[in-house]
């Protein structure tokens, strides 16, 4: 663990605040520190307020914000006198706690403080950073891993048994810090949670915490648990795109709604998942409670999800009731699944929640195996993670967040995606919430988007092998398919029937229609297993009702791929898959439309360029967005009880009508 303090950086961060930013972010940074949203910092600072009057304030990281990229406008200010008041009271209720925190932030706009709020306020420190260090939490997540910790920092840290956060363990710190801290303290532990460290200035804090974590690992180091042996796993060679989408499929229909499923196949997710001792070493618990939230309690073992689904009932029924208050049971799908040939696979309400579930456990995986090289990883018991996993502040978060997007968790794969209405509706899916695969013959389709629900590849989409390869590529990532928007295909120069060759024809079917039955030839057994039924969308074109001079192949094949699209959506009814046409007329945002071409058209009708975009009944341009918007509708509930349609959209096409 190396510090990553730079002066000439921090000096761009002047004053309590801006270096309480600056040291937030660097522990940020470390995954092993925290991940996603975990971990707490503030700094304690006098303030004047507008009536002149010094306040004392806590700066707290507030709810929502993540260390790695926390700004000022994520600290919650919340006056400390009342912050020490409370910490002196013998019990307050989440929601008494939650009310009192709100009342005394003097910014309304700011996010809500966090729950560790009272514990930041009463350890008597300017900064104070809290962690959940993997190397910690390994040594904490063992039967004398209070023995250990004493062993390793001594008396320099304060140790605290596991209470749950939130007021608890800020009266409970606040009487064992009081009663124990001295002049070399210079840290505090929280078993089977994490660490504390603190100090006058927001480096000494900061780099007080490298050098406590730092001591962690170089006693996991010398027990000679620090490096994981991963063996030889043996990875699969077959196509597994069919298995992880049936598994997907199984977890949606558990959870009553689309799951996002991502496969991990690396040296350490095999070696992990292919353990003899799996079914003891996975079933103790997370590494830590809030984890849960996350990746529920245990991962599933195999592909039995109806099985999981039954432990996890009885999970809730046994725990259900104990502190008093009955709670309604989440949905009791897995979020994390072992499988001795598919690897590690992590599910989510989306490919962000996916992927940060991914994350954890990949984390968790080291930290249970450097444990059992402790003796044994020994988790909290199951009513300890229950009650986080059914905190009333967490259930009240559940029904605070809204009704998802239109698409969350559905995946959608877009052909012809880098640029015009390829790319408009790989944009409006992406708005709308699914996970979208782009595939597109130009390189730089995989630099469309930067986030976590976009996967752009490189295809030619007439070579099958390779389409085959994208597919496992995107079903590895995303976990399955339930929307194909069939849009790549090319415009060819215009040639008169007595001059094409068949070269040029053959080109043109070949891109147009052959290569399009090969993608629904594929991707059907992967939309027959879509949660809420597989949709097809294909781009078509005005030329197939209303065909003009000069364009024989090009009319030709898309006809043909109507065609196609009406005989599928005859067999593929009964598989809950529907299929529908656009034909859009003159959508002159796309590459097909240079402005030489777009001048020579217009001059031969005798209009401008832009009479001539608007060249329809209604006298109006129809763009690619208006494709893309129209391209999520088809594939929407809107259009549920439709299939084999085909639907102009060119303003009003005389010749069409």
């Amino acid at each position: 663990m190396k510090s990553l303090w730079d002066d000439q950086e921090a000096n761009q961060y002047q004053g309590d605040l801006p270096q309480r930013v600056y040291t937030s972010r660097l522990l940020g940074r470390e995954p092993s520190l925290v991940l996603h949203g975990g971990g707490n910092t503030s700094v304690k600072c006098q303030v004047t307020n507008l009536v002149g009057e010094k306040e004392d304030i806590l700066y707290v990281k507030g709810s929502g914000w993540d260390l790695a990229t926390i700004e000022a406008a994520g600290f919650a200010p919340v006056r400390m006198p009342h912050l020490l008041k409370l910490s002196k009271l013998t019990q307050l209720s989440d929601r008494q706690m939650v009310n009192e925190l709100k009342t005394q932030m003097t910014l309304a706009s700011a996010p809500s403080p966090s729950v560790e709020t009272i514990l930041h306020a009463i350890l008597p420190f300017k900064y104070v950073d809290h962690t959940h260090a993997d190397a910690v939490v390994t040594i904490t997540n063992t039967a004398n891993g209070e023995e250990r910790i004493r062993e390793i920092y001594g008396d320099h840290l304060v140790i605290i048994p596991y209470v749950m956060p939130g007021f608890d363990l800020a009266r409970v710190c606040a009487e064992k810090f009081a009663a124990e801290a001295h002049g070399g303290t210079v840290g505090m532990v929280l078993m089977n949670h994490g660490i504390f460290s603190f100090g006058a200035i927001a480096r000494e804090a900061y780099e007080g915490m490298i050098s406590l974590v730092n001591e962690a690992e170089e006693y996991l180091k010398n027990q000679g648990v620090w490096q994981i042996s991963y063996g030889q796993p043996q990875k699969s060679t077959t196509e597994n795109r069919l298995a992880l989408a049936q598994l997907r499929c199984d977890a949606s229909k558990i959870a009553g709604f689309p799951l996002v499923m991502r496969q991990y196949q690396d040296e350490a997710s095999l070696s992990f998942s292919q353990r003899p001792d799996l079914a003891h070493i996975s079933q103790q618990g997370p590494a830590t409670p809030d984890h849960v939230i996350r990746t529920k309690r245990l991962p599933q073992l195999g592909r039995d999800v109806a099985d999981y689904a039954k432990k996890y009932q009885e999970y809730f029924q046994r725990n259900d009731g104990k502190s008093g208050e009955v709670k309604t049971m989440l949905d009791p799908a897995p979020r994390i699944i072992l499988d001795r040939e598919l690897g590690l696979l992590t599910l989510g309400t989306s490919a962000k929640s996916t992927a940060i579930a991914g994350d954890i456990y990949q984390h968790t995986m080291a930290i249970i195996q450097r444990a059992k090289g402790l003796g044994g990883y020994q988790a909290l018991p199951e009513s300890d993670i229950f009650v986080v996993e059914y905190w009333d502040l967490e259930q009240a978060k559940l029904k605070q967040a809204g009704n998802p997007p239109m698409f969350a968790g559905e995946v959608a794969l877009v052909t012809g995606g880098a640029s015009g209405i390829g790319k408009a509706s790989v944009a409006q899916l992406l708005k709308q919430g699914a996970a979208v695969i782009a595939l597109d013959i130009q390189p730089n389709i995989s630099e469309l988007h930067n986030r976590p629900d976009f996967l752009g590849i490189q295809c030619d989409l007439t070579d099958a092998n390779a389409f085959k390869q994208a597919l496992e590529q995107g079903i590895a990532q995303f976990g399955g398919l339930d929307m194909l928007v069939l849009n790549a295909g090319i415009f060819p120069v215009a040639r008169a029937i007595a001059e094409l060759s068949t070269l040029e024809w053959q080109k043109v079917l070949n891109i147009n229609l052959d290569a399009n039955l090969t993608l629904l030839r594929e991707c059907y057994p992967l939309l027959k297993l879509a949660p809420k039924g597989g949709r097809v969308v294909v781009i078509g074109s005005k030329n197939v009702t209303a065909p003009g001079p000069g364009l024989a192949a090009y009319s030709a094949s898309k006809a043909a791929l109507n065609q196609l699209m009406r005989v599928a959506s005859l067999e593929w009814a009964k598989d809950n898959i529907r299929l529908n046409t656009i034909h859009p007329n003159g959508v002159f945002d796309t590459g097909f439309w240079t402005e030489e071409v777009l001048e020579a058209r217009a001059k031969h009708y005798g209009l401008t360029v832009e009479e001539y975009k608007g060249n329809n009944l209604l006298k109006v341009e129809v763009t690619s967005q208006d494709v893309a918007e129209l391209v999520t509708a088809m594939a929407s509930p809107l259009f549920g009880k439709i299939t084999g349609a085909q639907l102009p959209l060119d303003g009003g096409n005389d010749r069409v009508i």
